[in-house]
């Protein structure tokens, strides 16, 4: 029998965390504290099961996101998340059944786009999803970093680094994060709501859930202003031949100015006893490697994709963000579920973009996943042209595309969702 898919409803919950833990190869116990606490935060009327008789075999959710564009403007975004199939049903179609359904309501939403971050490359471009923004982690080797291990703070006049208490990080971080991603040039970062905040600083909680309290920095400037926040996680081993080998793992390191992330990492890797500072999730163009005197100290541990992005509706997200120079670009995209088929004109300017349809001929094609992967700014369109993904009509056009969309810097999505 083919299995049936619906929308949860509360009574699902437990059935539909199973097969997620099967899904993702988690062979832990799931409690029913663990289901409550998870299940606080999931919306079922957004949530869909795949049931073969009494057991759930597909799971697929999504939730409501603001994603900064270049220039710093919020589009509302289909955040899809928890997405998995059981072993025992794959390559029937059900990912593909979700996944339409919850694109169409999105649409239907006025969601201008939809994101994910992608578990396996392969799956989601098939769905109308590209890779828009990157991630790399680097290790750095702190003795060779060439830093002065006698650094006691920014310099006079520039501000300071405090240690706060996670319930006082909870009080200033919000506000801090809703400031910081909102720059022209933060593409790629997302909103934080209540419930992401209380679970990353271990307000909710359930038994055996490996929580591991962090430290938490903030950087003020001279005026007491939060213009940075960090959290930290330090690593012991048993101080073999009597000298400290510790690892300090950076959690989310935001700076709002050069100052705070000069100062923030220059207090990260100043901490006593650390020999290894793993970055976590960065930009690929993080400016951390240059800080150091021997740059070569920050090793690449990996670089792949991060966030993907599937357009939804052109016009409204083509007009949102702002582009380098003024210009005109006609795109013919093709989506073969329709929800973004079409001929669009974008005309911008130093007052701003415009996004119409249009009747013209075109000057660039390409499949709907190809425009995902050019919209923050963070790929170009003669290199999609050279692999074949994108086609140049009107001479030029691509290397035209590419002085419109590219952007000073490369957009980086902090955050797992």
């Amino acid at each position: 029998m083919t299995p049936e898919i619906r929308t949860l409803t509360a009574d699902d919950l437990p059935a539909w965390f199973r097969a997620v833990h099967v899904g993702f190869l988690n062979g832990k116990e799931l409690t029913d504290e663990e289901i409550a606490v998870r299940g606080g935060g999931v919306a079922v009327d957004r949530t869909q099961g795949a049931f073969d008789g009494g057991r759930c075999v597909g799971t697929f959710r999504t939730m409501p996101q603001q994603l900064t564009v270049p220039g710093g403007a919020a589009l509302p975004s289909c955040a899809v998340t928890n997405v998995t199939v059981s072993p025992t049903h794959r390559r029937r179609g059900l990912l593909t059944r979700m996944m339409g359904e919850a694109m169409a309501a999105a649409k239907e939403r006025g969601d201008a786009v939809a994101s994910l971050i992608a578990a396996e490359y392969p799956i989601y471009g098939h769905h109308g999803f590209g890779p828009a923004a990157w991630t790399t982690e680097f290790t750095v080797d702190v003795p060779r970093t060439g830093l002065n291990r006698r650094y006691a703070g920014p310099p006079q006049g520039e501000g300071r680094v405090d240690l706060v208490e996670p319930d006082a990080f909870r009080r200033v971080a919000p506000e801090f994060h809703e400031r910081f991603r909102v720059q022209p040039h933060r593409q790629g970062v997302i909103d934080r709501n209540d419930r992401w905040w209380r679970m990353n600083t271990g307000e909710l909680r359930w038994p055996d859930d490996e929580w591991e309290p962090p430290f938490c920095a903030v950087f003020r400037d001279t005026d007491g202003v939060v213009q940075g926040t960090v959290t930290y996680t330090a690593q012991h081993d048993n101080w073999h031949n009597k000298l400290p080998h510790c690892t300090l793992s950076v959690g989310k390191l935001e700076a709002a100015t050069p100052q705070a992330e000069r100062a923030l990492w220059h207090f990260l890797l100043s901490v006593d006893w650390v020999t290894t500072l793993r970055s976590g999730y960065r930009a690929p163009d993080d400016v951390l490697p240059l800080l150091l005197p021997d740059p070569r100290a920050a090793r690449i541990d990996a670089h792949a994709d991060f966030l993907w992005l599937r357009p939804l509706d052109v016009p409204r997200m083509l007009a949102a963000r702002t582009y380098a120079v003024p210009g005109t670009l006609v795109l013919d995209l093709h989506d073969e579920t329709g929800l973004a088929d079409g001929r669009f004109r974008l005309e911008t300017g130093p007052e701003g973009a415009a996004c119409t349809r249009a009747g013209e001929g075109a000057d660039l094609s390409m499949d709907i996943a190809a425009l995902g992967t050019l919209y923050l700014g963070d790929e170009t369109a003669t290199r999609l042209a050279a692999l074949g993904r994108v086609v140049e009509h009107t001479p030029g056009a691509a290397a035209k595309a590419d002085a419109l969309f590219r952007t000073t810097r490369r957009p980086w999505c902090p955050d797992v969702f």
